[in-house]
């Protein structure tokens, strides 16, 4: 079976928006849902509703993919399972190993929807000598020592940072020259990586954060202090803001600007 190192999807070699890449996973999900329940077609509608996308985005996205729905019957669901997951790269395996097997690192390591969807946990390190040789989801655990030797016998091209934040630009900068090349950071900071090398960032404490100013504004509650606040903060607006930005109508792809981690 093709490891990581051996082929990478062509998505940006076709021209495909990184926003729409975004969305396929999500896709992905709601069409294996339909397929464990035998659903043979799909329409554009009922897909987009499942995904939580409108349904005119959905059929440029999968315009895309040169995938096109029949008038009156839809999409074929596997056929769209396969395409998806061919572009997406799942139709191969992902060597990965998980970095820092703390709470989370532990979880992660535990989830049983790797396997599924195209990845293979490959090793779990960590810098604890006493964490060596323990079993953690029916795989030892490793020390940090052997990260080089592991990513190259395995031909990972994909970690997991799952660190406290002190050590994970560290850990980061071991990975890439060892030979990773795409990183999940679960580590509460900012990694720096040279071009070529893709990072997302999954902080759970932002998200959280967004919510919490959604609830507010749902609750009609003003910030505390709101009311010192300098004009300048409490609702002017700079003039070189765009229309779009201050009334947050959607871009010229549809999609409404929205709150990122950096």
């Amino acid at each position: 079976m093709a490891t990581g190192r051996t082929h990478r999807p062509a998505t940006r070699s076709r021209g495909i928006p990184e926003a729409t890449v975004a969305r396929l996973p999500l896709y992905l999900r709601a069409l294996n849902g339909l397929s464990e329940r035998s659903v043979p077609t799909v329409s554009s509608e009922e897909l987009a509703a499942a995904a939580g996308v409108n349904s005119a985005k959905l059929r440029k996205d999968f315009s895309y993919l040169g995938s096109y729905g029949t008038r009156g019957v839809g999409y074929d669901v596997e056929y769209l399972v396969y395409q998806i997951s061919r572009e997406l790269g799942l139709t191969q395996d992902w060597p990965v190993v998980i970095v820092g097997i703390g709470n989370l690192g532990a979880a992660l390591a535990n989830y049983g929807g790797f396997a599924s969807r195209g990845f293979r946990v490959a090793a779990l390190i960590d810098a604890d000598p006493a964490m060596a040789g323990k079993p953690v989801a029916g795989i030892p655990v490793q020390h940090t020592d052997e990260l080089e030797r592991i990513i190259d016998e395995n031909g990972v091209s994909i970690g997991v940072i799952a660190t406290p934040a002190g050590a994970a630009q560290q850990v980061c900068e071991r990975l890439v020259a060892a030979g990773v090349t795409s990183i999940l950071n679960f580590a509460p900071t900012v990694l720096s990586v040279p071009d070529g090398v893709d990072v997302r960032k999954v902080d759970l404490s932002i998200e959280l954060q967004i919510l919490a100013f959604h609830e507010q504004r749902k609750a009609g509650e003003e910030p505390a202090g709101a009311e010192h606040a300098p004009a300048s903060a409490a609702g002017a607006e700079d003039d070189s803001t765009s229309e779009a930005d201050r009334s947050g109508h959607e871009g010229p792809d549809g999609d409404v600007p929205a709150v990122m981690p950096a």
